[in-house]
């Protein structure tokens, strides 16, 4: 089946009730536009709002959408595992329901899987810009946690956070097996254990919209971050990720 479809996008998302519209249109446009076969598979994080019924108005403007509708809240780490583990495209995207990356620049990713198992969307590489300009202390605030990611867990990638991945069929299958992380931090454990895997990664310069309704706090989120990565270096010490 994996040969079907050449593309999946994998879309996680929890309270999205009010903007999944912008991804799953943008997907529309995409589809309307190339001439392989793209599977949709939004996963619902236990939402206590409509995302659901607002996925299921695109049932029939998209090809071939799958709504996977999980009533238990478990984290975005969780729900991107799931829908990697379940969609069936020969590439596998995850993305925002916000389309803060605009789906279409899966393109620019796309051109470097013959030599690459994970294609990764940057800001902060040659071709990469945020169309917003953030603050002056959310932008140093977000280098310095960088550096920590950088310096404890996955060295040489200059953007973990960036939501918008693209992975082998592969590559999702042995890695997303090995998450362990559910919720915030899960880039983060991912990149390393492709890495352990000997996974060749490449990063891509992409165009990022930030969305002010963004459900990240970047304190809070930062803070927890560098300390998920010292625990993913330490689960690479201990063997955690170790292939049976």
């Amino acid at each position: 089946m994996s040969e079907e479809f050449y593309l999946s996008i994998i879309i996680p998302a929890y309270k999205e009730s009010h903007r999944i519209h912008k991804v799953l249109g943008a997907i529309e446009k995409l589809e309307n536009k190339v001439d392989y076969k793209i599977e949709t598979v939004v996963v619902v994080d236990g939402a206590p709002d409509n995302t659901a019924e607002k996925a299921h108005e695109f049932d029939d403007r998209l090809k071939n959408l799958v709504i996977i509708d999980r009533k238990e809240n478990k984290g975005k780490g969780y729900t991107v595992r799931e829908g990697m583990l379940k969609s069936h495209g020969k590439y596998r995207l995850f993305a925002d329901a916000d389309n803060s990356t605009p789906v279409e620049q899966v393109e620019k990713l796309l051109e470097y899987v013959k030599d690459y198992d994970v294609v990764i969307g940057s800001r902060y590489v040659e071709g990469g810009k945020l169309a917003i300009p953030q603050s002056f202390v959310r932008k140093m605030g977000g280098r310095a946690i960088n550096l920590v990611i950088r310096a404890t867990a996955i060295s040489g990638i200059h953007d973990t956070q960036c939501g918008f991945k693209l992975f082998s069929e592969r590559a999702a299958e042995r890695v997303f097996s090995k998450v362990t992380f559910e919720r915030w931090s899960f880039d983060i454990e991912v990149l390393a254990i492709a890495r352990k895997f000997g996974f060749k990664i490449k990063e891509v310069g992409i165009t990022w919209y930030d969305d002010p309704h963004s459900l990240v706090n970047p304190i809070k989120d930062g803070l927890r971050m560098m300390k998920d990565s010292w625990q993913v270096r330490k689960n690479i010490r201990a063997g955690v990720y170790r292939e049976k």
